[in-house]
């Protein structure tokens, strides 16, 4: 007898609401069993390209479909508090992307539902899938470089992503956008928590261009081993430069030191008489019909923790503690003076 398929729903169709389907659909045990998105000509074109029977604008409609047990929720950053408090409270499972919400009470309000319910809960921090960082993590956890005292972590975009790829770009920051990552990244590499962010930021270039948010931040995390880690995010980087990402790694540790260029591999390079092209492969590819990918590998991973009933990689807790590290960032830009985080 064959065994039921996990029946998933997907909350926000585009860019990478699409790579939620695409994987869904390659995943032997799950069906995607719904969709919605508030725009109905993509809603209709998805449900059309991927054959999808339900297919709604409204999330709660959606939610209260007996025949979707777990949902993607792929929608702007600051809408993600109310769908995934209702998804909750719904009781289906939730794959969340980052960050988690746009302040700490938010935040809390989504752990609680997801405790109060009981369902299964992810943030799709995909880079914890990144080979290039796996590659550091086991350094880390085989003592190669001792104790880490100091990191840098740089993720940036080129302008294109808060002025073109996101409809959205002055309703967030970069330090949700991109912060939220390499903060994440930066605690679970230590396995630490912050105790303490001082964060500064500029505008100008993007407020110039109609949108109210700024152009960068430099954070400094302070780990309560006693380890400081610099994140560096940017959203104005030239238009001119192949890699849309700029992703770099520094790590410093008693024993040794270890370094990452996570964006500008060169592996793959294609010059026209157009355009120059340095694609990251690992990222997502589309190997012979088939998703793959550490941005993939993730949403796969949510996945088969609800078919086999592990728990995800990525806690609650953590995702919560990622949000009073970004929030401390934007709190410590406001005062303009250092943040304790209890």
């Amino acid at each position: 007898m064959a065994q039921q398929k996990l029946g998933v729903g997907v909350i926000g169709l585009g860019t990478w609401g699409e790579w939620h389907l695409k994987t869904y659909t390659d995943e032997p045990g799950v069906r995607i069993a719904g969709i919605c998105d508030m725009n109905e000509e993509l809603l209709d074109e998805r449900a059309k390209q991927y054959g999808i029977q339900f297919a709604t604008t409204d999330y709660q409609e959606l939610l209260a479909q007996d025949d979707i047990e777990a949902v993607s929720v792929v929608t702007p950053d600051f809408l993600h508090h109310d769908i995934a408090v209702a998804a909750a409270r719904a009781g289906k499972h939730i794959l969340l992307e980052k960050p988690m919400a746009t302040s700490l009470d938010e935040a809390l309000d989504i752990a609680d539902a997801v405790r109060d319910a009981g369902v299964t809960f992810m943030l799709d921090f995909h880079n914890r899938w990144n080979p290039t960082i796996i590659a550091m993590k086991a350094a880390i956890d085989a003592g190669e470089l001792g104790e880490v005292k100091m990191a840098s972590f740089r993720l940036s975009n080129r302008l294109w992503v808060p002025t073109e790829l996101l409809s959205w770009g002055g309703q967030t920051t970069v330090a949700w956008w991109l912060g939220s990552h390499v903060s994440d990244l930066a605690c679970w590499l230590l396995e630490d928590r912050v105790t303490r962010v001082y964060a500064v930021a500029r505008s100008g270039v993007l407020t110039g261009m109609g949108l109210n948010t700024p152009d960068f931040f430099h954070s400094i995390l302070e780990f309560s081993s006693g380890a400081v880690v610099h994140l560096d995010n940017c959203w104005i980087l030239g238009d001119a430069m192949p890699a849309v990402i700029d992703f770099q790694v520094e790590l410093v540790g008693s024993a040794g030191t270890m370094y990452a260029d996570c964006s500008h591999n060169l592996s793959s390079q294609k010059y026209t008489h157009e355009v120059a092209e340095w694609p990251n492969p690992l990222v997502v590819v589309d190997s012979h019909g088939v998703p793959r990918g550490f941005a993939i590998e993730s949403i796969r991973h949510f996945a088969h923790c609800l078919l086999v009933g592990e728990t995800p990689l990525v806690s609650l807790e953590e995702a919560v503690h990622n949000i009073e590290i970004v929030a401390a960032i934007h709190e410590s830009v406001d005062r303009a003076e250092p943040v304790e985080i209890g």
